[in-house]
């Protein structure tokens, strides 16, 4: 099962068709390929069957995501840190804000931390108040929750 948002979820499925069109255009490719003599020899074939490997791992991959997909519904009486709500924390002197998501949608860049990775795990389940730790590549730190949408 793969939290993800209802966004996250058509951004898979736009992928996927874009994949479904990119299988058509490396059949084409192949088939050019084919026709150029020698496949032993023939790095455009090689290249255009890498490439196929790669887009038919990749449908096969959106399509099981698709299936086993849990759509995060916000839900606002929820007191505490789930998947799909955003954290106000404090870290010593440093207030950061992060959205919980799914790994597909992890994003730390952004603000949007995986449910999975060591912050998400240590806030998830708590409220406001609470303070939790969580290793980080600056070490164990801890953050105080202030908030969460």
């Amino acid at each position: 099962m793969q939290y993800i948002s209802r966004e996250g979820l058509e951004e898979l499925k736009v992928e996927l068709k874009q994949r479904f069109k990119a299988r058509l255009e490396i059949a084409k490719s192949l088939e050019e390929a084919k026709g150029q003599g020698d496949l032993s020899e023939n790095a455009e074939y090689a290249e255009a069957k890498e490439n196929q490997a790669f887009n038919e791992g990749r449908i096969m991959e959106l399509e099981q995501m698709i299936k086993t997909a849990m759509v995060i519904t916000k839900n606002r009486k929820d007191d505490k840190v789930s998947v799909g709500t955003v954290v106000k924390t404090k870290s010593g002197e440093e207030t950061a804000h992060f959205h919980i998501v799914g790994s597909e949608e992890a994003d730390p860049a952004k603000g949007k931390i995986s449910n999975e990775s060591p912050l998400g795990k240590a806030l998830l389940g708590r409220k406001i108040g609470e303070t939790t730790k969580a290793e980080t590549p600056r070490g164990k730190v801890k953050y105080k929750i202030l908030g969460i949408e």
